[in-house]
């Protein structure tokens, strides 16, 4: 943009401030969030933590989204790769089990450092994150009926958003910048922002993954329930509302095969995936089966979603209840079922200390895509492959976050019956750690929404990004970029990224993976400086084998990635030497006062003095 642009759309932005003070008769805050999942709350506590009032919207009585209604073992690779708002969230479940039963206990241990827990647990720790961000005011049970956008140019505006609760009392609020944390870009697309749903095709972005035309396949939901073989606390499951025999006897078939094996089990050859380690108190976060004979995830049953009514949505929320808790109860009372399949699924109930409000059932369905933002920067699945030199992704100058995943799909179709068939649209893509561009939470052509949800991405490149340490991630630079825009009266895509990236990193919040150099260390920031300007790029030599995980330690996780780390403590070689004063001259920093590679001077030593000039 020109400089003449620039100070236009500042003009405008100034404007809208303007008007926002003007209208004193509606409520005025610096942010306004809608929807208080993980990326919701992060961007709340994040922009409190810069003093600015935030107004957080949830339009359920349930804070947390998936965190705090089943999704319990949490997505990631490497522990080295999670990071600021979710480092501080695991840190603080961690916590909570060592002050309840103690530090060696039971419990702690099966938290997986803090990354395993309760529903219930995470509901509390997410309760008190929000409790000590005194200019942080939340409201429940407000779904988004109205955006008021002010035409204009080069950027539209948003003046104000209207809230109604069940009854249908409307509060409106005005806002200086808006963030969007709903699985479904309701703000979003009520703003008349470019969004899509369903896949495109191969070529529009050169995706390997994708189908070889678009079409409107989505990837499909299930519910994560929480269950527990443990009789004190076991409720019986009862039929859902709608149960029909008829709709489940197919099962039968399945159960004659060798492809199923138990009702429940890790990680296969089984119709409900008891994901392992068990949670702490003996529970079980339950999900659907990868590639299985049976799935509990149903594609097309929810492409009405991403656009739905608030009714459209509780009809595919109660069919899919319908068809997973039918099919457990099917399993555990008709006399069909073989002895051995009703014995062992008869062992297991719901949880009779969660989810207490809705009949100890998950409030909210695993919705995995929805609505992408098509914004300034459109991720595709290119981002998180390997550059094309050297042992780390696609390089991101301007990156937000960072993750250690992988492009992962439980499937867009299904061909074939309801039980035997098999999904298609299905893959899981092993890639090295990514960056995750500003540009994936910018709207074209609003100048005050910011949308850690539905990000700005393809099918394939969506499918890297939707695991919830990443949604927090992305939640906690929407926040802090949106009190910068305050801050400095700024459209939000002219938001300085250097000084974005320096508030993440002094929150602890990594823009590069770096496995040696987490969170708790005092070099933490000047790595994740020096990582962010490219001077971790090529620190490994060029005949160094490529490998996207480390050593396996159980289920998904794995230890660090190799290729990855600073290592501070060695020598700083000549080659490496010349590489990086070409990248300080490039930073402004005096070079000629920067240390030599004399033998003595670490990797650690030069970054350290580059920091400081």
């Amino acid at each position: 943009m020109s400089g003449l642009g620039r100070l236009a759309a500042t003009v405008i932005f100034l404007a809208g401030l303007y008007a926002n003070s003007a209208a004193a008769a509606e409520p005025d805050y610096d942010v306004v969030i809608y929807g208080a999942t993980p990326a919701g709350i992060a961007s709340a506590v994040a922009a409190g933590k810069s003093g600015r009032s935030v107004l957080l919207v949830e339009p359920t009585n349930r804070i947390g989204g998936l965190v705090t209604s089943g999704l319990s073992h949490t997505d990631f690779h490497s522990l080295e790769s999670l990071s600021g708002a979710f480092w501080d969230f695991a840190n603080r479940v961690e916590r909570h089990y060592a002050q309840t039963y103690g530090a060696d206990s039971q419990q702690v241990r099966e938290s997986f450092h803090g990354t395993f827990a309760e529903p219930k647990v995470n509901l509390a720790v997410f309760q008190q994150l929000l409790k000590e961000q005194t200019s942080v005011e939340v409201i429940r049970e407000h779904a988004l009926t109205a955006v008021d956008v002010r035409e204009a140019e080069p950027h539209r505006h948003i003046q104000s958003a209207t809230f109604a609760d069940a009854s249908g009392n409307a509060l409106t609020v005005r806002g200086r910048v808006f963030i969007d944390g709903s699985y479904e870009g309701d703000l979003m697309a009520m703003a008349g922002v470019e969004w899509r749903a369903g896949r495109e095709g191969r070529d529009e972005h050169g995706e390997s993954l994708a189908p070889e035309t678009a079409d409107d396949q989505l990837q499909a939901y299930n519910f994560r329930f929480i269950m527990t073989r443990e009789e004190a606390n076991r409720v019986k499951p009862v039929a859902p509302p709608g149960y029909r025999r008829e709709d489940f006897v197919g099962v039968l078939q399945a159960l004659q095969t060798d492809q199923i094996q138990r009702v429940f089990d890790y990680p296969s050859k089984c119709i409900f995936k008891a994901h392992l380690p068990v949670l702490p108190g003996g529970k079980y976060d339950i999900n659907d089966v990868s590639r299985s004979l049976v799935r509990l995830s149903l594609p097309g049953k929810n492409l009405g979603w991403p656009d739905g009514t608030r009714e459209e949505r509780q009809a595919i929320y109660a069919e899919h209840l319908r068809d997973q808790a039918g099919l457990l109860y099917f399993l555990q009372n008709d006399p069909e079922v073989p002895e051995k399949f009703q014995q062992e699924a008869l062992q297991w109930g719901w949880c009779r200390d969660e989810f207490l409000d809705t009949n100890h059932l998950p409030p909210q369905l695993y919705v995995r895509e929805a609505r992408r933002m098509q914004g300034v920067y459109v991720y595709t699945q290119a981002d998180s492959e390997f550059a094309e030199e050297g042992t780390r992704a696609v390089f991101h100058g301007d990156s937000i976050a960072m993750a250690d995943y992988g492009n992962n799909c439980h499937g867009t179709h299904h061909e074939g019956p309801r039980f035997g068939g098999k999904h298609t649209g299905e893959f899981y893509n092993p890639v090295p750690p990514y960056q995750i561009p500003y540009g994936v939470l910018l709207p074209k052509d609003v100048d005050n929404l910011l949308v850690p949800g539905a990000v700005s991405s393809s099918h394939v490149g969506f499918c890297a990004l939707r695991l919830e340490p990443i949604w927090m991630s992305l939640g906690q630079a929407a926040g802090h970029a949106a009190a910068l825009a305050v801050q400095d009266a700024q459209p939000v895509q002219q938001v300085d990224v250097s000084a974005l990236q320096r508030r993440l990193h002094a929150d602890g919040s990594a823009t590069m993976y770096v496995s040696d150099v987490l969170p708790d260390s005092a070099d933490f920031e000047v790595v994740q400086w020096w990582a962010a300007a490219g001077g971790l790029q090529h620190v490994y030599p060029a005949d160094t084998p490529r490998k996207a995980r480390g050593k396996k330690l159980h289920g998904q996780y794995t230890e660090a990635a190799p290729g990855h780390a600073a290592e501070l403590d060695k020598p700083l070689d000549a080659e490496l030497e010349q590489h990086w004063r070409k990248l300080a001259a490039k930073l402004g920093v005096p070079v000629a006062a920067l240390p030599t590679a004399d033998g003595k001077t670490t990797r650690g030593d030069f970054i350290r003095a580059a920091a400081k000039k």
